[in-house]
């Protein structure tokens, strides 16, 4: 019997597990809770995995508000500032 190292099975597992804070969205109301654009203007429960179960963590008007919180866009980053020019040293051919 081949059995599989407790370590490796423990990565290969990890890999597969949903990540604390993960964010998904719950239509609210009456009727089948399909794809979000069956019925757009519906509102929706924004839910946490928190590494055991899903928390409820607040209620938002529509798809829209819902995509969102859970996308938000990505804030510009200051540039870094470029290197100063590498100035010929003794050890170098000019």
């Amino acid at each position: 019997m081949n059995d599989e190292p407790l370590d490796r099975w423990a990565a290969r597992r990890q890999g597969r597990l949903r990540a604390p804070g993960e964010l998904k969205a719950v239509t609210l109301g009456s009727g089948p809770h399909r794809a979000a654009h069956v019925n757009p203007d519906a509102p929706r429960m924004i839910l946490e995995w928190d590494g055991f179960a899903w928390q409820a963590l607040m209620i938002v008007d529509d798809f829209a508000e819902a995509c969102r919180i859970l996308y938000p866009t990505p804030q510009p980053q200051q540039r870094a500032q470029p290197a100063p020019p590498k100035q010929p040293g003794r050890h170098r051919k000019p």
